[in-house]
């Protein structure tokens, strides 16, 4: 990964424009191709970014654009939409690389462990009609707790957590980006389900089409009689 803090405006021509005027940012160029660009708060989400497939050339400016003080001009092209992501950049601040090596993942406890488990014995608690494929279903950038297909014989990733926050939100984003791409499988439908869901992270994920099932785990492991409350 290289971390880069410049002085940089950033144009984005696509399906939408957006223009971010000259200030100092923190530009993330990943191994996978992608580019985030940074602000010094807003939390995890970048101002603006490129997904992969994409292509990035890191090139000298014109005269006009030399004559203004831009000192290098990234051009980052989506390959799928050729969406262009322009980053001028006036000044370097800092600039380093960095390997990170292959990612295992988040960890799963032993009750998120237990959870997909039992989903997958249960798995009409997603709804009527649906049916398993296999739990743990690999991504190149790790496995999907479960995949599924509804009753329409549509394709359903499903991630599981027993506290679902809006990294979870992330994580089932990433991997339905990539899933999607997979002639075999796409449309895929995104499935987020936990214990309990965080009202942000229920927030993002309608926003994105992903369907938050909250999960009761003590009626999935037969402890919550219904029968034998009275209320």
């Amino acid at each position: 990964m290289r971390l880069v803090i410049a002085r940089c405006s950033v144009d984005y021509a696509g399906r939408l424009s957006a223009h971010l005027p000259l200030a100092t940012r923190l530009l993330m160029v990943k191994s996978d191709g992608s580019l985030l660009v940074h602000s010094d708060g807003g939390s995890y989400k970048p101002l603006n970014w490129m997904s992969p497939p994409c292509t990035i050339t890191m090139g000298e400016p014109d005269d006009e654009q030399a004559e203004a003080g831009i000192a290098e001009v990234w051009k980052v092209v989506q390959g799928k939409t050729n969406d262009v992501l322009l980053v001028s950049i006036y000044e370097i601040l800092h600039d380093s690389a960095h390997e990170l090596g292959v990612d295992p993942g988040l960890v799963k406890d032993g009750v998120e462990a237990h959870l997909q488990k039992l989903m997958a014995e249960q798995i009409e608690v997603l709804g009527d009609g649906h049916t398993l494929v296999r739990r743990e279903y690999m991504t190149a950038i790790g496995p999907v707790d479960i995949l599924a297909r509804d009753a329409k014989g549509a394709a359903v990733a499903v991630e599981i957590k027993r506290r679902g926050d809006i990294d979870g939100v992330e994580q089932l984003t990433r991997y339905l980006e990539l899933m999607n791409r997979d002639p075999h499988l796409k449309p895929v439908q995104g499935v987020f389900a936990a214990q309990e869901i965080k009202p942000q992270a229920r927030t993002l994920a309608e926003d994105r089409g992903i369907r938050c099932v909250v999960l009761d785990y003590d009626a999935m492991r037969g402890l919550d009689d219904g029968h034998s409350r009275l209320f």
